[in-house]
């Protein structure tokens, strides 16, 4: 037997038997060579834009909110909404999760501003409209889920990550499709997700930045060419995409692929559950879709009413694969009479 942490063998040592293959291990497992290689190709393009700006030039960007309306002269390419919150206050820079540019365009934090601009700031509480930062929430809960699975099992289950689908809070859970070789038949007990639920939050505690990237379908299917699933999609994305371009995000060492928006740092992430994981017979096989739900830190909710979210987020999500053909603009989700009321 393995050795445990001593806070993990207090915790699960009168029920070790039904822990078969997540891994209780306190550490994370160190970088695989496929893992060093992805980095390496996405700090080297990264590097590679970055030096590409060339000349700097200076953009104004106006800040309409709290605590005052500013108006910022930032870089072009360069100054990021992050930085612009930076300049204003703490309170934006703690609280904040996606930008808003120009009351048009959905923004990442982390994401470098393009040209003059009107910037807003969403969060948790967003009012009169929660919707697209709970959306980008959503969605990055999944890419953290991700991010957790493929480093969750024992050295002998092989996670191989398909995709997640498309946020939708109604649904009641965040999800991602999973192929877990040498493991056809598996149903995860409650030590198991518990463990996975605790991983997911330790994570997330370490304050990683969602760091986006633009790069061509042949970089990507160079960064994923281990994955069946990611090379089989890239193409497609690419195809969808107008400028031909495949959008990656990274959190710690792990790249994946998703349209975004996310939102801008982990530990936005608060109470987090994995509920469920599913097994689902497809033509590729048979994948295990993961579910969980989560709420966002600050946001607090009674042990009652947060079980009746667990519940639900038990159930099948029956939710379709990633539709990377939607876009990223925004468009408000209430009325012009629920706002004037």
């Amino acid at each position: 037997m393995k050795r445990f942490s001593s806070c993990l063998y207090k915790k699960y040592s009168g029920s070790l038997c039904s822990i078969k293959y997540v891994s209780t291990s306190a550490n994370i497992h160190p970088k695989t060579e496929i893992v060093a290689y992805q980095n390496n190709l996405f700090d080297n393009e990264q590097k590679r834009q970055r030096e590409a700006v060339g000349r700097i030039e200076k953009i104004t960007v106006k800040y309409i909110g709290v605590p005052e309306n500013v108006t910022l002269s930032m870089n072009k390419g360069i100054s990021t909404p992050f930085h612009c919150a930076q300049h204003i206050s703490e309170m934006l820079v703690k609280r904040s999760g996606l930008a808003l540019i120009d009351d048009t365009h959905l923004w990442d934090m982390h994401r470098p501003l393009e040209s003059d601009c009107e910037l807003t700031f969403m969060h948790a509480q967003y009012l009169p409209d929660p919707y697209h930062f709970n959306r980008a929430y959503w969605r990055s809960c999944s890419l953290i889920l991700g991010a957790v699975i493929s480093k969750a099992f024992k050295t002998d289950i092989q996670p191989t990550l398909h995709s997640f689908p498309s946020p939708n809070v109604k649904s009641g859970s965040f999800v991602y499709d999973v192929e877990l070789l040498n493991l056809p038949e598996w149903a995860p007990t409650e030590n198991e997700l518990r463990i996975l639920s605790a991983n997911m939050v330790k994570f997330a505690k370490k304050s990683y930045k969602f760091d986006r990237l633009a790069v061509s379908e042949e970089l990507a299917l160079d960064i994923f060419q281990e994955n069946k699933f990611k090379k089989e999609q890239v193409p497609n994305i690419a195809q969808q995409s107008i400028d031909k371009k495949v959008v990656l995000y990274r959190i710690d060492d792990h790249i994946d692929i998703s349209r975004g928006p996310m939102i801008g740092n982990t530990d936005l992430l608060g109470r987090c559950s994995i509920t469920a994981v599913h097994r689902l017979d497809t033509k590729n096989g048979h994948l295990y879709r993961f579910q969980g739900v989560s709420l966002p830190v600050n946001i607090m909710l009674n042990h009652f009413a947060y079980s009746l979210l667990e519940q639900r987020a038990k159930k099948l999500n029956a939710a379709r694969w990633v539709d990377q053909a939607q876009n990223d603009t925004y468009v408000p989700q209430f009325s012009r009479e629920e706002t004037a009321a």
